[in-house]
């Protein structure tokens, strides 16, 4: 019988989940601490800003979801390539980008991290190989795996991730992506931020088919599920798969089981869960899970952690600043950076 999509947290003590994580270092678990911490302090601002009408477009939270990202970079290598879709808020703060410019973005700044130009779904940041956030549901499976032709083609040792919902496997380029993948052998692993909701419908009421590891077993590809409320768990499954892919012996499929706490979008009005559900997950939150191993080992003094914190906050504020002070685009930029040849033989008729 398949599993369902998305495990309830067990209910046990903090003393035993502590005695259990132990086997990552103090340098380690401070990082994610101090990472996730900004990505939820920087995403709940946003939420509040953008309720205060302070910009517009869409606005995807990825707030407690953050172990995903802490545990793909602590895994991964600075010159590996990632790819996700629209709530992209979180990936680039993980990877290093300055969340200033990102809070540019939102705000459709020029000093934004793509000029103003994507807002809070293209997100985009080179430097990092945060080859972008992806309006088009689905769109960024066979671009990211297109990256990682090129990674292979090239013959690095670069691994490439694409992140994607747990609605976009519902997409057809999927299937057509994988077969090519692993036929290839591609240094690809494919990233389902399970969150159980693709906007509001449940897994179980889109597939028959709910445990969606299962998804890549007819491709060969090796698949598991993964606690996506540990960061432990996390950094295990993509080191694992890592491994895997700079051997040359193709892609890996991470069934990554997670919860948000907010709406799919900020219109979203959530009926179709319970808040008991959400209190259920939110018992289980990955950032309250790095502070209490820290505190439980004595790695850091009260006041050691109050600093981060105020740092977290310094930094966000400094975001907002940054974003409100920010010039907007000049009118000349719509026609720059667009598709265009301009040595096309027809062009100057038009």
């Amino acid at each position: 019988m398949a599993t369902k999509a998305v495990d309830k947290p067990t209910k046990t003590t903090k003393k035993s989940a502590v005695a259990s994580t132990t086997k990552f270092s103090k340098e380690t678990y401070v990082k994610w601490y101090k990472d996730m911490l900004l990505m939820r302090r920087f995403e709940e601002k946003a939420g509040q800003l953008y309720i205060q009408q302070k910009f517009g477009g869409f606005c995807h939270l990825y707030i407690g979801q953050e172990a995903i990202v802490a545990g793909t970079v602590s895994g991964s290598r600075p010159t590996d390539s990632h790819m996700t879709a629209y709530r992209d808020h979180a990936h680039p703060i993980g990877l290093g980008t300055d969340p200033r410019v990102l809070m540019a973005e939102l705000y459709g700044r020029s000093t934004g991290c793509s000029k103003g130009k994507g807002g809070s779904m293209h997100f985009f940041d080179k430097s990092k190989n945060f080859m972008g956030g992806h309006g088009i549901v689905g769109a960024q499976i066979p671009m990211g795996t297109g990256v990682a032709f090129a990674e292979k083609y090239n013959e690095t040792d670069n691994v490439v991730f694409v992140s994607m919902g747990d609605g976009a496997v519902r997409q057809g380029a999927l299937h057509e992506t994988f077969n090519m993948a692993m036929n290839w052998k591609l240094p690809v692993i494919y990233i389902i931020e399970n969150n159980n909701y693709a906007m509001g419908t449940s897994v179980e009421r889109t597939t028959n088919v709910t445990d969606l590891s299962k998804i890549g077993l007819s491709y060969g590809m090796p698949s598991k599920s993964v606690n996506g409320m540990s960061p432990e768990a996390v950094h295990e499954a993509i080191e694992e798969a890592c491994d895997r892919a700079r051997r040359g012996d193709g892609p890996t499929l991470l069934d990554i089981r997670t919860y948000r706490y907010k709406g799919h979008s900020m219109s979203d009005p959530q009926k179709y869960r319970s808040k008991d559900e959400v209190a259920e997950w939110q018992a289980k939150d990955p950032i309250d899970h790095c502070l209490d191993v820290i505190k439980s080992n004595k790695w850091l003094t009260e006041a050691e952690i109050v600093a981060i914190q105020e740092w977290v906050k310094k930094e966000v504020e400094e975001s907002v600043e940054f974003a409100e002070n920010s010039p907007y685009p000049e009118a000349h930029e719509l026609y720059e950076d667009i598709y265009m040849q301009t040595d096309y033989p027809y062009i100057k008729e038009y």
